[in-house]
């Protein structure tokens, strides 16, 4: 008959609480409580999808029912067995909580407990997707499950358990049912093959139950839609050719490309997914499995339910070549790339530009390694394991005058600074002496022969005042970390002194290095030999020092004059009598 096809879920629905997969602190407490007599009024079964809550609530509700119970082990041969197991026992009521969701709904079911089950010992109400009921829904059902008649047991059961009120979640015996494991999964799929007497390839079953994602349901469901192409014989090559795939070894053997710098190969691989009708989203997700695989592998684990692929599928070739940093950088980037896709104007030109980027992963380096090895050379230098050697001094060119600054500094060439690790073992030199003289340089000095050059460099600055007071200087000395230049023409002292900064770029820009200077006024030996006589008298009388006029026009001649205007003074070796002090004295 075309109507006897029963699914596999519905066909593999565990009758026993031994039967159910993959949760045994539920079994183990339900049966215990069921043995004890302690039956709860209320249950909340959550936990993800296609892992025994209904199943569960209904086995709960069948061990309550049971004519030979209440027991953990109902008969399934009783009448009320029989019809909780094809969902048509009256006293056993189940409700789509995604459906009924109004509080009119809720009023209904507290009509109804008030009346006692028909012909079993319990009246079971079993909620399904409860956290779909509205707020003024589960308010409604507050004081119904906190004090129902003693005949009346409510199941509810969620996916998300969150969204269930906190006052519902105080009122009930939580459950909550966990993923399934992949080996279970597979034994389950060997029996369902075995039911239909169909051959399963170990490798296709591994992958149904790998993208089943824990849920029994699924696999079920995979299981019946590969059956269905794969006739008496189920391979995994027909799983990916029918379902397009792109699988483990595809992106295996494109990585494999990339890494190579073989592009041409790679993008030719990438169109063929495309052409067998593999989807942008299906490769971006395959890919990242891939180095998912790769990144556990690398890190020690060798189950193959945790790697997702069998040890004998792990490519060792590439996971010698990449370092766990950079197979982690290669899993983040086709994450990222998922949630991308759609904003992407072309999802296939995102997924051919990130896996020609691949190829330059072997040498790529996170900025954590960065930070570690120079961490790692800054320890080697103060043990003295790693050699520094210092850079020569820069060499510059022969410039022509009429050469910009710019073309100047182009002219410059110097050697980078080299680091050079020495292992421990290594003998020391033959003479460090003479080593030592080829490490050191000529010390850097400024002498009177290289004040044109500083001069036309303050030049090309725009400092021409500056330029022309230079050849004002009387000599250069170092003086500690410093250079001297000593003047004795005030003017000039004070020119220069204001434009102190405009100096050292120039020594700078004409000697290709930044010393430190200093500045320094001195008079000349024979400077007072050339004041006139009355000068000298006044500085008999006033102190001090005799300078010029800080105008160079200012003559001898002009001092001898004004200087003539002057009265002579009385000194008090003359008349004997002291001088009147002045007020402020």
């Amino acid at each position: 008959m075309a109507g006897s096809y029963e699914v596999t879920a519905t066909r593999k629905r565990p009758q026993d609480f031994d039967k159910l997969v993959g949760q045994d602190f539920v079994v183990s407490t339900l049966e215990n409580a069921i043995k004890e007599n302690r039956i709860a009024h209320a249950y909340l079964f959550s936990g993800p999808r296609g892992v025994g809550k209904t199943s569960s609530a209904r086995l709960l509700a069948k061990a309550l029912n049971c004519e030979k119970g209440p027991t953990p082990h109902p008969c399934g041969e009783c009448p009320s067995c029989k019809a909780i197991a094809i969902g048509q026992d009256v006293d056993v009521i189940e409700i789509d909580g995604a459906s009924n969701t109004s509080v009119n709904d809720i009023r209904a079911i507290k009509e109804e407990v008030m009346y006692p089950p028909q012909s079993s010992r319990y009246k079971i109400y079993i909620i399904d997707e409860v956290h779909m009921l509205s707020t003024s829904a589960f308010n409604a059902l507050l004081k119904t499950i906190e004090e129902p008649p003693e005949y009346i047991i409510f199941i509810f059961a969620t996916t998300e358990l969150q969204k269930v009120p906190a006052t519902i979640r105080s009122r009930c015996q939580q459950f909550r049912f966990h993923l399934i494991g992949q080996e279970d999964i597979m034994k389950c799929l060997r029996s369902a093959a075995e039911d239909l007497g169909i051959e399963a390839d170990e490798d296709a079953l591994f992958w149904i139950a790998r993208e089943s994602t824990g849920s029994m349901r699924d696999a079920y469901t995979l299981f019946d839609q590969v059956a269905a192409f794969s006739g008496n014989h189920i391979t995994l090559q027909g799983i990916k050719e029918k379902l397009s795939v792109a699988g483990f070894s595809a992106i295996e053997d494109i990585v494999r490309k990339t890494l190579n710098g073989r592009s041409e190969e790679t993008l030719n691989a990438i169109s063929a997914l495309f052409e067998q009708g593999v989807s942008a989203d299906q490769i971006v997700k395959d890919s990242a499995e891939f180095f998912r695989t790769l990144l556990l592998y690398k890190s020690g684990i060798k189950r193959p339910e945790i790697l997702g692929a069998a040890l004998s599928d792990i490519p060792e070739d590439i996971a010698d070549l990449l370092t766990p940093q950079q197979i982690e950088a290669a899993l983040k980037a086709f994450l990222d790339l998922y949630r991308d896709l759609r904003y992407s104007l072309s999802p296939r030109f995102e997924i051919e530009l990130l896996f020609l980027r691949l190829s330059a992963l072997p040498s790529s380096v996170s900025k954590e390694e960065l930070i570690k090895r120079l961490e790692d050379m800054k320890k080697g230098i103060a043990a003295g394991t790693v050699v520094v050697k210092t850079a020569p001094k820069a060499i510059t060119l022969p410039v022509q005058k009429e050469n910009t600054e710019a073309e100047k500094k182009t002219a410059e060439i110097a050697t980078p600074t080299a680091v050079e690790e020495i292992a421990p073992e290594t003998s020391p030199a033959d003479d460090p002496e003479e080593e030592m003289e080829e490490i050191v340089e000529k010390p850097f000095t400024i002498t009177k022969e290289d004040l044109p050059a500083i001069a036309e460099a303050l030049k090309k600055m725009g400092k021409l005042t500056p330029a022309r007071y230079l050849s004002s200087i009387e000599s250069i000395h170092e003086d500690g970390n410093f250079f001297c230049f000593v003047l004795s023409k005030p003017l000039a002292y004070n020119t220069l002194k204001n434009e102190e900064k405009s100096l050292s770029k120039a020594i700078a820009a004409a000697l290709g290095e930044s010393p430190a200077i200093k500045l320094q006024l001195e008079a000349k030996e024979n400077e007072e030999a050339r004041f006139s006589t009355q000068m000298k008298e006044l500085k008999t009388f006033f102190g001090g020092t005799l300078m010029h006029s800080s105008k160079e026009q200012d003559t001898d001649k002009e001092i001898d004059r004004h200087a003539t205007a002057v009265e002579p003074v009385r000194t008090y070796e003359d008349d004997g009598i002291p001088p009147e002090p002045d007020e402020e004295d």
